[in-house]
């Protein structure tokens, strides 16, 4: 009955915790669906996948969400026709490279600034590296969920295919431009997207939208998010601290250990500093640094958050390609640096 107690606190904890960044997130999605000019953004959006990356991986300055809250915005990003590195850029390094979590991280590691300065360096540079990696492939709607590659425009979501043909097809429509097009590049290229995704009509109220899609997501992705937090409550409750801690000796093994530990515990990114904080004394500050980097881009509640973006081939991929990032990162610096 206590283990039991148990998992139910740490259940409703994680929910406690996650649900507010998901609904900022949420609202920042919508916003974006909205509000915002779709062709002014995509066009503002470098075209080069470093740089596009890079500034993919900045821009959760602007929208400081934590990893509940980013998947929301990037599936908005990938919609509008954004370039996968930008898009990939934002979603792995925005639960990290945002004001509330650096100054979060400064808070609890004041005596150790060294600490804030590689969290954010080596999550640029990871979050970049898999940016670019991923933006070699030209056709994005392989590894995108097919659900979402529906919203995007024809020409970005399937670029290799050859132009359609004059004829009109099923649900295509002549809309005064000389040829077919077909109802949801239309819909995306008329800067109206709540008319594909929402089924409202082209001249609906911005705020009829906004809250329509408000509701949406929430439904969809609240559902995955409190099956996540069970899984990780049941994980955390058989899982004894003890044989954390026992873990903690010599050099590759605690980082191993602390990167496992961040995968099970699913801790916010706004707050995972100081529960970093509480295993200074028994581990290597380069397992630390494996914690707080790994931590904000691979947990097991954002997994079926990811799932509803990328096809599961592409979600394992991505944190795998995370996990051999962060350990050689971070092993590097544990020899060299720290």
């Amino acid at each position: 009955m206590t283990q039991l107690n148990y998992a139910f606190t740490i259940f409703f904890s994680l929910l406690v915790e996650a649900l507010p960044f998901l609904l900022l997130g949420v609202l920042l999605s919508s916003a974006l669906l909205a509000f915002v000019n779709e062709r002014k953004l995509v066009a503002m959006m470098p075209r080069n996948a470093v740089l596009g990356a890079l500034v993919g991986s900045c821009i959760g300055f602007m929208f400081p969400v934590c990893e509940c809250g980013n998947v929301p915005v990037a599936r908005r990003l990938l919609a509008q026709g954004v370039p996968s590195a930008v898009a990939i850029g934002f979603l792995l390094a925005a639960p990290t490279i945002n004001p509330i979590v650096i100054w979060s991280t400064w808070i609890a590691f004041r005596d150790r600034p060294e600490m804030v300065f590689w969290r954010v360096v080596l999550t640029l540079i990871i979050a970049t590296v898999i940016g670019v990696i991923f933006s070699i492939q030209k056709d994005i709607s392989s590894m995108l969920h097919p659900k979402l590659v529906r919203s995007m425009p024809r020409a970005i979501a399937s670029p290799s295919e050859e132009p359609a043909s004059p004829l009109l097809s099923s649900g295509t429509y002549f809309l005064g431009t000389g040829q077919p097009m077909a109802l949801e590049n239309a819909a995306v290229m008329g800067g109206d997207l709540g008319t594909l995704l929402l089924g409202t009509r082209p001249n609906t109220n911005r705020m009829v939208v906004f809250v329509d899609n408000i509701i949406r997501e929430i439904r969809e992705l609240g559902g995955v998010l409190v099956l996540g937090s069970g899984i990780v409550a049941i994980i955390q409750t058989a899982v004894p601290r003890e044989t954390i801690v026992s873990l903690a000796q010599g050099t590759i093994v605690p980082i191993v250990t602390m990167m496992l530990l961040a995968l099970v515990v699913s801790i916010c990114s706004t707050v995972d500093a100081f529960f970093a904080l509480s295993f200074a004394s028994m581990f290597t500050s380069s397992a630390l640094l494996a914690f707080l980097v790994f931590g904000p881009t691979v947990d097991l509640k954002s997994i079926g958050l990811m799932l509803s973006v990328f096809r599961p081939r592409t979600v394992f991929y991505l944190f795998a390609i995370t996990a051999q990032l962060t350990f050689l990162f971070t092993l590097g610096l544990h020899i060299y640096v720290l």
